[in-house]
């Protein structure tokens, strides 16, 4: 692997495929339809890849007062991994079909749990099926490796941080990756509670893409963080979304752009509105 940053190209990727020390892994998944994503794998998948399911491998059972994709714990996170067969050695690619909106997530944890050597693939699948890149059906069966997690848990934020920020009047520069209608609590298609985070800033994730699902120039992505967090690049911020998901996509985006790593709101907006004595904004930021 030679890519220099968190992005990998299709045409890097092909040329690495058979590598024992390569692991791809697919996570498309649809929210409105849970078992899409394994269905479409099975239909035709980059060759190689193991299927991660967004629910049941990439995060844990919900609760009541937890987000619709809690973070796992990390000895159990640490063992799907290992089943993947992902070791301290491998290097991973991770892509979906919506742009890097679902592979970001788990690009994040696995640097979460420590293992640096983690790409997304540039377009996803969409862009290796444009340029005719072969493509396998059915499961594919790897070995079990020994994955050691070692968390980082300073690249969490929790829900009590927030509130205790909105008490102390502190500005936390959390970014909001949704849609800006829904930011703006005009629609909520998937939470029963519309809204925003009071004080948060909206950056919709798609604004770091190019009409084909690729990701901007540098410059460009230089640019549109200016615009949401201002020059200083080493200054510390947030990132949130409605489940931890998508927020993960703006983690890139700035790493991108030259940002210091910022912490993820795990819980995001179907957290933050589990308890009902929670501030809620709406309208623009």
């Amino acid at each position: 692997m030679t890519s220099p940053h968190p992005l990998i190209t299709a045409e890097e990727l092909e040329t690495s495929i058979g590598n024992s020390d390569l692991r791809v892994v697919d996570c498309r998944f649809e929210l409105l339809r849970p078992l899409a994503g394994r269905s479409n794998y099975l239909q035709g998948h980059i060759p190689g890849a193991v299927f991660a399911d967004l629910d049941r491998d990439l995060a844990a059972p919900t609760g009541p007062a937890t987000g619709r994709h809690p973070l796992p714990e990390p000895a159990e996170l640490a063992g799907t991994f290992g089943r993947f067969g992902i070791g301290a050695e491998t290097h991973v690619v991770v892509y979906d079909d919506c742009n890097g909106a679902l592979a970001a997530r788990a690009w994040w944890l696995l640097r979460w749990l420590g293992h640096e050597r983690v790409f997304l693939l540039e377009g996803g699948i969409k862009r290796w099926q444009r340029l005719q890149l072969p493509l396998e059906a059915g499961t594919v069966q790897v070995p079990t490796r020994a994955f050691d997690p070692a968390p980082r848990n300073d690249l969490i934020l929790q829900t009590q941080e927030i509130v205790a920020a909105g008490r102390q009047g502190k500005q936390l520069r959390l970014v909001d990756a949704r849609d800006a209608a829904r930011f703006r609590g005009e629609v909520e298609p998937i939470d029963a509670v519309a809204g925003h985070v009071p004080g948060a800033i909206n950056l919709p994730f798609g604004e770091c893409l190019n009409e084909d699902g690729t990701w901007k120039e540098k410059e460009d992505l230089i640019r549109t963080w200016r615009k949401v967090l201002g020059d200083d690049r080493d200054a510390p911020w947030n990132v949130m979304c409605g489940s931890g998901v998508t927020a993960c996509h703006l983690v890139i985006s700035g790493q991108l752009a030259g940002r210091r790593e910022p912490r993820l709101y795990v819980g995001s907006w179907s957290e933050w509105i589990a308890d009902p004595q929670r501030a809620i904004a709406t309208g623009a930021a």
